[in-house]
């Protein structure tokens, strides 16, 4: 079977076609993406701008229309938080299935939580014992626990990099100063606040695993020295608190017009960096976890297993 996946995210409109069957592993045949970064056209009312709804429904279009070219038996089209959280996500939604045809489902934040850590299961396996799975997104930070493939925990925060950058540090992709020390203090605190009501809950679920998806998780990975993309999917990487600290402590200082110079960083997101990297730093420190492996299958792919599960066994 061939799958389309259209992941409309707060940052990307990204397609990915896979091969595969009931039980078997899916293996990308394509993978494109636009930069819309619709979580930055969110208008001071709360609704997405006309220029973000006419290049959301353009990249929509060229994804139905590739997935049709490469003889995708399904398409599984799903948004998340910037169409989500936006006051005419309604509006939006309708116009996008009356000009593409394509119907895009809106996930929760509970949802993507659960298709993430489903993902992080089956590519773990059930020797890594009870998982604590975690992925900055654009918008919004999702964290879940527990012991199956569905998980006992499973909770979304606002403190998407995307958001922060815009709403906390009021981040210029081409400024040539950096955001203030106070700023990032003020941001600090504020994380810790938002993340007060769930270290509890999932501290009271317990793991023995930490795992980490997303691509801020990779990015800061890779500045902390994990292995580049080109080592391939099976590379083993990781992240520890350590690592993660120092690269915090460089980055802050850094203009973000000056953070795509670094390695691994792409032009796209790299002013969302600072605020990713606050987020990481405290919930590997709130949760008391010194490292985290990092998992390459994430959200898609667990809409992808989910998807495949529902096959008849051939």
């Amino acid at each position: 079977m061939r799958l389309g996946v259209l992941d409309v995210g707060s940052n990307t409109v990204h397609l990915l076609v896979v091969d595969a069957h009931h039980g078997a592993h899916p293996w990308a045949a394509h993978s494109e993406k636009v930069v819309l970064r619709l979580a930055e056209q969110i208008g001071p009312d709360g609704a997405l701008t006309r220029a973000g709804a006419d290049g959301l429904v353009q990249a929509v279009g060229a994804a139905r229309a590739s997935a049709t070219a490469l003889a995708a038996d399904d398409l599984l089209a799903f948004a998340t938080s910037a169409v989500r959280d936006a006051t005419n996500a309604a509006e939006v939604l309708t116009r996008v299935r009356e000009e593409t045809g394509v119907r895009l489902e809106v996930l929760s934040g509970a949802d993507e939580a659960r298709a993430t850590f489903l993902a992080v299961r089956r590519w773990f396996g059930w020797s890594a014992g009870r998982l604590l799975a975690m992925d900055i997104g654009g918008g919004s930070l999702e964290l879940a626990a527990g012991i199956d493939e569905d998980p006992e925990v499973a909770v979304s925060l606002p403190l998407g990099a995307g958001r922060l950058s815009r709403e906390r540090l009021h981040v210029d992709p081409a400024g040539s100063t950096p955001p203030t020390a106070e700023a990032v203090e003020e941001l600090r605190e504020y994380v810790d606040a938002q993340l007060d009501p769930v270290v509890e809950k999932l501290a009271g679920v317990g793991w023995e695993r930490p795992v980490a998806t997303s691509k801020t998780f990779r990015t800061l990975a890779r500045l902390a020295g994990a292995a580049p993309s080109s080592a391939g999917l099976w590379a083993r990487r990781s992240l520890t608190r350590t690592g993660l600290r120092q690269v915090l402590g460089f980055v802050r200082h850094i203009p973000p017009a000056q953070l795509p110079e670094l390695e691994g960083v792409s032009a796209g997101r790299a002013h969302q960096l600072l605020a990713g990297a606050v987020v990481a730093e405290a919930v590997l420190r709130r949760f008391d976890v010194p490292a985290v492996d990092i998992c390459p299958w994430a959200l898609r792919e667990g809409v992808i297993l989910r998807r495949l599960d529902q096959l008849e066994p051939m």
